[in-house]
């Protein structure tokens, strides 16, 4: 492993140079990752984000050579607000880094579940646990009891951090977590059984030192949805997220301290720890946050003019929705980049988007897996239609069944070379599940599961899923989980979930359902809503079928296995 960089760097030098502000990360450090960058040394055998970026930031500011704007900055559209310095930010993160060690008893190597909205504390918690070696596995708001019973027995996780909206849903499943020993909530109020995070974290000391880590330490792990069965955990490591964009970070974002960030995704995705967390602190850039409980055109747009934002990332959706608007009655304060990531942009959004306000939208694209892929970057000539071209330290192909590399304009299956070396920035492994982690590789590469072509210019464009996995609003969700939910339900003897194309969402999930004798002659509507109200309940609300289609059968292989690929190919006209 740690001859990996040497040997990638040799076979894809980077595109850009080492310049500006971001190289403040002293001249000690500047020098030892321009020696790695050109080959010259090898990557380091410890490393810790917290201590090896944040810090250095710290004392990059206390000399008074970065600008004087926050570090974070964070609104919730009701008046309130927070900024922190990366001083400050230092500061809360040890307070939290002594509850988790001495008022919890975590120690290294410990997973601790985080399930917050966007609120300052999933940024404390998260460099709280780098400080303290303990493993980070974050989850979205939106889970269910059962979605987070599932993670804690899984995970064997031994502390959860949750808001108090759900820490009723913890409880509820709790005792079927014999492993769960503390459970912290960020609330004003209190709760019989849990600890206050708040109240805790105020009063302990700022005295911690941060632990020494290696830097192929496991440090967050990422639930991810696949084809069948339960998400999958994806491990990473200290190198993998954390130094990776010490080496490569100019690529897709190429920042400078004096800017200001804003992703608005998911604090459960693998986007938001690169674009509201690594990435952006590389560079000692600022990371803007809305709590944003409601995806609103006019709270983004208003937000953009209010606030000196450079610049903007968000799934398609995003802007898919934004260009629904009058864009000329809005101006932007200081929006110059943005980015679209998790699933493929319409070209005509981009261009309807440029029209109205000059900017283009620099598309991205990546893996829970992998991180960054491909992208387009600052001065690359955008193609509309393209994901842009492959990220550093990759060598990205695209590849046949065989693993057998294709040549420009055929399609095939995006793939990453993975021997022989293991680049950094890959995925340590899928956690208790060493099958599934060879079966990602076909020969000598890492394969995405998703199709696709790349032109002789080196510019890579998606065609689709190799898989069934839906990606709706930049949400990866497996059809198992859907159709598991369904099947819960009385009225469905059997169901099969496949994406369907939708004007705003890019996909949506659509559930074929074949009903029981019972319910044949109930009210399809009234029945279509309480399917529907079902699957909310049972599992994430955004897994929930936004189409439903009643069929007689469905449409099966000689061995029984339902034809996912059928039906998703006839939803979107290729049959």
């Amino acid at each position: 492993k740690l001859q990996s960089l040497k040997l990638l760097w040799t076979l894809k030098p980077p595109n850009r140079t080492f310049h500006g502000h971001a190289r403040l990360l002293s001249s000690d450090v500047h020098s030892q990752y321009e020696s790695i960058r050109q080959g010259k040394q090898e990557i380091p055998k410890y490393f810790n984000f917290a201590s090896d970026v944040l810090d250095k930031w710290s004392e990059i500011e206390k000399a008074g050579k970065r600008p004087s704007n926050p570090a974070f900055w964070w609104i919730n559209g009701k008046g309130e607000e927070v900024k922190w310095s990366f001083e400050e930010l230092g500061f809360l993160s040890r307070k939290v880094a002594n509850v988790l060690t001495k008022d919890c008893g975590l120690q290294k190597g410990d997973r601790l579940i985080l399930i917050l909205p966007r609120i300052p504390e999933w940024w404390l918690v998260k460099v709280a646990c780098m400080r303290a070696g303990i493993v980070l596995i974050p989850g979205t708001s939106q889970l269910s009891a059962k979605d987070i019973s599932y993670r804690l027995q899984a995970s064997k996780a031994t502390c959860i951090i949750t808001s108090d909206k759900l820490a009723p849903a913890v409880d509820s499943v709790a005792s079927q977590c014999q492993l769960l020993k503390t459970k912290l909530m960020v609330s004003k109020g209190s709760r019989e059984g849990w600890l206050n995070f708040t109240e805790l974290y105020q009063n302990q000391s700022a005295d911690h030192s941060c632990i020494k880590t290696r830097i192929e330490d496991p440090m967050i792990i990422f639930f991810t949805s696949g084809t069948t069965g339960s998400p999958k955990m994806t491990q990473h490591s200290q190198g993998s997220l954390g130094f990776r964009p010490l080496l490569s970070e100019r690529y897709w974002l190429d920042l400078t301290p004096s800017d200001m960030i804003w992703n608005t995704a998911d604090t459960g995705w693998i986007l938001t720890s690169i674009a509201s967390f690594f990435d952006p602190w590389v560079f000692g850039s600022c990371i803007f946050i809305h709590n944003l409980p409601q995806t609103e055109s006019a709270v983004i747009l208003d937000t953009l003019c209010r606030f000196p934002i450079d610049a903007l990332v968000g799934a398609p959706t995003l802007f898919r929705m934004l260009v629904q608007n009058d864009l000329s009655k809005y101006k932007f304060m200081n929006l110059k980049y943005c980015m679209s990531g998790g699933e493929p942009l319409n070209p005509e959004v981009m261009e309807q988007w440029r029209s109205q306000t000059g900017l283009d939208i620099h598309e991205v694209y990546g893996q829970t897996e992998t991180g960054i892929i491909c992208s387009g970057f600052k001065g690359m000539k955008i193609k509309p239609g393209s994901m842009g071209k492959a990220a550093p330290l990759y060598d990205v192909q695209i590849v046949d069944k065989n693993a057998n590399i294709l040549p420009p304009g055929q399609q095939g299956e995006i793939a990453v070379r993975s021997k022989p070396i293991r680049p950094l920035g890959f995925f340590s492994e899928y956690l208790d599940n060493p099958k599934k982690t060879a079966e990602s590789e076909r020969g000598d590469f890492y394969v995405t599961g998703d199709r696709g072509t790349m032109d002789e210019d080196g510019y890579f464009q998606f065609i689709g899923r190799d898989d069934d996995i839906i990606i709706s609003s930049g949400y990866r969700i497996g059809p198992f989980e859907v159709e598991s939910a369904l099947m819960e339900h009385p009225a469905v003897v059997e169901t099969a979930a496949v994406s369907s194309p939708d004007p705003l969402r890019g996909e949506v999930v659509k559930a074929f359902v074949v009903l029981s004798p019972a319910f044949s002659s109930t009210d399809l509507k009234s029945l279509t809503r309480d399917l529907q109200d079902h699957v909310k309940k049972t599992t994430a609300p955004y897994k929930y079928p936004r189409k439903v289609e009643f069929v007689k059968e469905l449409p099966k292989t000689v061995t029984g296995k339902i034809k996912r690929n059928e039906l998703r190919d006839k939803e979107w006209g290729r049959i």
